[in-house]
């Protein structure tokens, strides 16, 4: 653990800060800050910056209501630049995108796959009903026909992993995660809600009892 003293300031006394969801892993935005900005950053547990244009402090949200709660801030290793890694309740960008990087320059400009944009697809599904969509077809079935799929995929993955096949269990585990994914959207449960519940569990091994 390093402190705001070891960290190299430019000749303006500023410092990079490329804030990432700590959910997804997307960079959200690029800001700077300065010592005064990253230590209320740090005593607050969200944001705040410098602005440039300005030239002065704005703690992101405080207009928009788009604040971001610091989970993480590490410093490279020439210290001269930071990755804020952080919750956010809000898009990140003032236009309203939910990262202001969205304009392609070079290369394919796919997103890529993740967990998070596999719950994503499955919202939309849930709100905008695409006819011949499997997934459509589970939310107009309704809970029943969707704990009856978690059911018998859980059932596949055990006898899968009692196979020892890692092929097929990655096939089952892989159907399973898709429709838990199906029942939290059914039940509002975000990825953040999982990943909170599982950081609670997570606790230092004492005498008394085991890290998970």
């Amino acid at each position: 653990m390093i402190s705001i003293d070891e960290l190299v300031f430019d000749e303006n006394g500023l410092i990079p800060a490329i804030v990432v969801d700590a959910v997804s892993g997307a960079v959200l935005m690029l800001a700077y800050m300065n010592k005064e900005s990253l230590k209320i950053s740090i005593d607050e547990g969200r944001t705040c910056f410098w602005s440039r244009s300005r030239g002065e402090l704005w703690r992101k949200g405080d207009t928009s209501g788009n604040v971001q709660h610091i989970v993480n801030i590490k410093a490279d290793c020439d210290r001269d630049a930071l990755t804020v890694y952080v919750k956010k309740a809000g898009p990140a960008c003032h236009t309203g995108a939910e990262s202001c990087f969205f304009e392609d320059l070079y290369g394919d400009s796919t997103k890529p796959f993740s967990l998070s944009t596999l719950y994503e697809i499955i919202t939309d599904r849930k709100e905008n009903r695409k006819p011949g969509s499997y997934t459509t077809y589970l939310f107009d079935k309704g809970i029943d026909k969707i704990l009856k799929k978690v059911g018998e995929e859980s059932t596949e993955v055990v006898i899968a992993g009692k196979g020892g096949d890692r092929s097929e269990a990655i096939y089952e585990i892989s159907d399973l995660a898709y429709h838990a994914m199906v029942l939290m959207a059914e039940m509002g449960i975000t990825p953040e809600d999982i990943i909170k519940e599982l950081a609670s569990r997570h606790v230092k091994p004492t005498n008394e009892s085991e890290e998970n």
